[in-house]
């Protein structure tokens, strides 16, 4: 099977598939695109053929979308795994896929509700993508389930976390007693990466991503979150042409100040630009704003932004605080188009724009005053962190989540323009 792999490996990489089959519980961990998935579904593959019938097989992830994008996309990949893919079928959507002609189970595990999804199974071999991800509730139950005797196996992928996340603390620190086999992988145990491509990788994160997701680190979330941010590289006096104007980002306030982003596309560089912002301070100001109020300051200001000689712009979404139920109900009503609930996903729209930084991909008008103060100080939460939770302070951050929801809630029509761990699973 290691034969029909169409990319090189490299010692380690051959290591971990030989010495995961006798293992119950294996773990590839490290920096993105090192190599690591690339051998865990090669192990996965092996250990699948030699799976016992009287057991179910599961594929387990965050989402079922997660699932496809990460696993199953590039088991059918003959640019990864060769004329093995070719016996790998799945429709879109559903939650089982036919591998090596044995049923796997999909299973999306967001919350710890999923452990329900495979209470009273009997799983005879799983796999899980971003094992931190994960809940430990869902976790300890798959462990559970694994009722096949010594030939039950556990595979799992991650980048690394914390120091103090469970998996860490409970299973990698008690490798021993818990059973684990592990193995740690850096950029440079994947002999499939370009020189190049590394370089550019190692530019795109900075801080606490560049620790953990380059370096491969276990640490905790401690200092600024923007650590790549510089002003003097970020801001700008003077905007181009836009070739779109992608999206507004709106964190709504009424005792705490409300704040709106609306991004552009550069026409020629396609770039990022944060063009303009709207912002009230209730506190500042002494006077707080109806719904109706907030929804009539924001088509105002749209309509009356000016640039390139024109005046007014209709961006192509309106990505609202998802828990501003009211204010998109009302913005619903006065016939404000293209309105949608942002995606909230902190962790990960921290990501989306710590990458869009980074990658010098994105710049602010220096008229965007209350982001161009925020980003400086917006910190992770250190106690938070000593308990195994990475999240930042909930302070002057009312800017900066309007940057996150325009940023991230867009992230599939810009990262494009920059590889980054989105796009390395096939090769990570």
């Amino acid at each position: 099977m290691l034969r029909d792999v169409a990319l090189p490996l490299s010692p380690k990489q051959v290591r971990s598939v030989v010495e995961s089959q006798a293992a119950p519980l294996s773990l590839w961990s490290g920096a993105v695109s090192s190599g690591k998935t690339i051998a865990s579904l090669i192990a996965f593959l092996v250990a699948l053929v030699r799976a016992p019938d009287h057991g179910l097989v599961v594929i387990v992830g965050r989402t079922l979308q997660t699932i496809e994008r990460n696993i199953i996309d590039p088991l059918q990949s003959a640019h990864l795994f060769g004329p093995l893919a070719r016996h790998v079928h799945h429709t879109t959507g559903a939650t089982t896929a036919v591998i090596l002609g044995r049923t796997v189970h999909l299973i999306g595990a967001s919350d710890a509700r999923a452990e329900g999804r495979i209470r009273g199974s009997t799983i005879a071999l799983a796999y899980v993508d971003e094992a931190t991800l994960v809940p430990q509730a869902f976790w300890m139950m798959l462990l559970s389930r694994l009722r096949v005797g010594a030939e039950s196996r556990l595979m799992a992928t991650t980048n690394p976390d914390g120091p103090f996340h469970w998996l860490r603390r409970d299973f990698i620190a008690k490798a021993a007693e818990v059973g684990m086999t592990s193995w740690h992988f850096t950029l440079d145990d994947n002999p499939s990466l370009d020189p190049g491509f590394v370089a550019r990788l190692k530019v795109q994160y900075s801080g606490l991503w560049y620790r953990r997701f380059i370096l491969g680190e276990w640490c905790l979330a401690e200092g600024v979150v923007y650590g790549m941010w510089d002003e003097a590289r970020h801001v700008v006096d003077i905007l181009p042409r836009m070739r779109r104007w992608l999206a507004v980002g709106i964190d709504y306030g009424t005792v705490n100040p409300f704040a709106a982003l609306l991004v552009g596309v550069g026409e020629e560089d396609g770039r990022l630009y944060v063009a303009s912002e709207y912002r009230h301070d209730s506190r500042a100001t002494r006077r707080q704003l109806t719904d109706a109020e907030y929804s009539r300051a924001v088509q105002d200001w749209l309509g009356s932004y000016r640039h390139a000689g024109e005046r007014g712009v209709a961006p192509e979404w309106i990505f609202v605080d998802p828990s501003a139920a009211s204010f998109m109900t009302q913005l619903w009503a006065d016939g404000v188009p293209s309105v949608a609930r942002a995606d909230n996903n902190v962790l990960d729209g921290i990501r989306s724009v710590s990458v869009a930084l980074g990658a010098d991909l994105v710049s602010v008008h220096r008229s965007c005053a209350g982001l161009i103060a925020e980003l400086p100080g917006y910190a992770w939460d250190e106690r938070a962190a000593q308990a195994g939770d990475d999240k930042p302070v909930k302070q002057d951050d009312h800017s900066v989540d309007a940057l996150r929801y325009a940023l991230h809630s867009t992230a599939h029509e810009w990262r494009g323009h920059v590889r980054t761990d989105w796009d390395l699973k096939q090769v990570a």
